[in-house]
């Protein structure tokens, strides 16, 4: 930036010398009597000021100032940078620049479509820089053209960010490509991550890299739940004396707490402290709040042992803590900490509030839960679809589906929005209590409202449409699911091909499970047996026999009950290799 106000102050002292001629017009404008000889540079920098008051306070400027100043050349585009150097604010600036296109007969050039193209950018107006690219025969500098694309890249642009990477034809530094891949992973596109880094390659910037490019590749991937891969290169980096700051680590921790990968969580903690990259609060909480999602009390131990050692726990960490215990039922605790927490001065905000309704809704106690409701809402926090689905979700699980649907139809009357969350937590309570219908009902309204429905949505129905006998019915919500390019859970999988077997139809049944296997997905032990029950009720021992295989490779046992059964159909005359195959199946259990 400061080379160019130099740049614009060279222009400037050039355009003073030689638009002698014009700045004569100025002068006669601007002449104070008595003072022949006032100094001309102070004379410009008055007169330039006036215009930026002008252009700053007058309301509709554009009607009246060239009647104010009718002999002065405004299309000069020496003045415009003078003016640009005396306008704080890059919009009032745009305008200008507008005016005298539209006005004045102004043609900007180089310089003048440059400086106000960076003031833009500077302003992180990225949007409106763009349409300056559009000026004919305009190129941006390339240090401008980098701060463009910085500015793309953290305004969330990024695809934007990435055509006029590939169309600039320069190399730009690695603190533009580290910019423009942080963008990609803030507004979660990894896979521009990707091809970001392959045109990284493809430019030559090979030896450009540095570890704070590494350590975005290593959060893509754990974003991409490949936490493995980005343990490989948090490895590559530390074998050559490197490593990332604590952002990363506390990403790779994160992830490896999803897998439940508790060693390689002990790991990095280790390599964090012997690299003098200590563990702070953030880094703990990424720790407690993975062992706690999965209901692993050993993530309250932490905190505790966190607390023992002297850290300090923000009210983030508190309501982290707070929402664990309460999904693990222990209320108890959760309020100990609530207590804890407003006693040290955090108060409770609606997440705070939130996870504790949960916490009592999950227990029954739905008058403390409504209570709990009401404070939230005398502390200044409106209730929103959040704080209602739990509260339904806690009438629903206690069958109290009524008075759920109450609540549910007073949402509209407090202003609240229904979401899709608010629906499926409705469903789902009244397909566990066996109204089918209104789930239906339901559904149908979630779709009339042009909500799009999730997994959570179809999974509830499926279930009780299978339960009830309606076997085509599951069968064409699931096709629905999975024609609105949502992926149906083995579970329902699971539901359909038990109902196919509960009716006789084992051969839709197998066809099912093969599909289901195709795809990667495990069956419940309880769908081999159903299916092995069926087909060996219909005497079609050849295919239990296929079921069974399958049903071993995945590491299931037949029950004593299956295999009695088993031998006295295999036993039968009728079937023509009965000891070999009674052998397999014992040995293989």
């Amino acid at each position: 930036m400061a080379m160019m106000r130099g740049t614009r102050l060279y222009s400037f002292g050039t355009f003073l010398r030689q638009s002698l001629a014009q700045f004569r017009n100025l002068t006669s404008e601007i002449k104070q009597e008595g003072h022949p000889t006032i100094n001309l540079d102070a004379k410009v920098c008055d007169f330039t000021r006036e215009i930026c008051r002008i252009t700053r306070t007058k309301p509709r400027w554009e009607d009246t100032l060239l009647s104010l100043f009718p002999s002065f050349n405004f299309s000069d585009p020496s003045f415009f940078l003078l003016y640009l150097n005396h306008q704080s604010n890059a919009f009032l600036s745009l305008r200008f620049f507008h005016w005298l296109c539209s006005r004045c007969g102004f043609s900007p050039d180089q310089s003048s479509c440059n400086a106000l193209f960076r003031e833009l950018v500077d302003a992180r107006a990225c949007k409106v820089a763009k349409s300056l690219l559009d000026c004919p025969g305009f190129i941006p500098e390339p240090d401008s053209l980098e701060c463009y694309i910085q500015c793309l890249s953290s305004a969330g642009m990024v695809e934007d960010a990435l055509d006029v990477l590939k169309k600039v034809g320069i190399c730009p530094s690695v603190e533009t490509w580290n910019a423009s891949l942080l963008g990609c992973l803030k507004v979660r596109r990894t896979d521009l991550v990707w091809t970001l880094y392959e045109q990284m390659m493809e430019s030559g910037a090979v030896d450009s890299i540095s570890v704070e490019t590494v350590g975005y590749l290593i959060m893509a991937f754990c974003a991409e739940n490949k936490v493995s891969k980005g343990y490989e290169l948090l490895r590559e980096l530390l074998e050559k004396g490197l490593h990332p700051d604590n952002i990363v680590f506390n990403k790779l921790i994160a992830g490896f707490c999803k897998e439940r990968q508790y060693a390689r969580v002990s790991e990095i903690l280790h390599v964090m402290i012997a690299k003098n990259c200590n563990p702070d609060i953030f880094t703990y909480q990424e720790v407690v709040n993975g062992l706690l999602k999965r209901k692993n009390s050993e993530g309250f131990r932490v905190f505790n042992d966190l607390m023992e050692r002297g850290y300090f726990p923000d009210r983030v960490m508190y309501t982290t803590v707070i929402k664990g215990l309460c999904d693990m039922g222990w209320l108890g605790e959760a309020r100990k900490l609530w207590f804890e927490m407003k006693k040290k001065g955090f108060l409770p905000n609606e997440y705070t509030y939130n996870a504790m309704i949960h916490g009592y809704c999950k227990i029954g106690d739905l008058v403390k839960a409504r209570k709990l409701l009401q404070d939230m809402c005398g502390r200044g926090y409106a209730e929103t679809a959040v704080s209602c689905s739990t509260m339904i979700s806690g009438l629903c699980l206690h069958g109290r589906t009524d008075e759920a649907l109450n609540f549910f139809e007073e949402m509209p009357q407090k202003g609240i929005v229904r979401d899709v969350i608010v629906y499926n937590s409705l469903i789902k309570g009244l397909c566990e209590k066996g109204e089918l219908v209104k789930a239906t009902t339901l559904f149908d309204e979630l779709l009339a409202q042009g909500l799009e429905p999730s997994v959570f949505s179809f999974t509830p129905l499926i279930k009780k449409f299978c339960e009830v006998g309606d076997t085509q019915g599951a069968i064409r919500l699931w096709k629905d699911m999975h024609d609105r390019h949502l992926e149906p859970p083995a579970s329902t999988h699971d539901y359909i091909i038990t109902a196919l077997c509960k009716e006789g139809n084992s051969t839709q049944g197998m066809e099912w499970l093969q599909n289901m296997l195709s795809w990667k997905l495990k069956p419940q032990e309880q769908t081999f047996e159903y299916l092995i029950n069926s087909l060996s009720q219909e005497d079609r021992l050849d295919d239990v026999l296929v079921v069974l295989d399958l049903m071993f490779r995945i590491g299931y046992r037949l029950k004593e009950s299956i295999i009695s059964s088993l031998v006295s159909k295999f036993s039968k005359d009728s079937f023509h290799f009965p000891n070999l195959c009674l052998e397999k199946i014992l040995e293989r259990n």
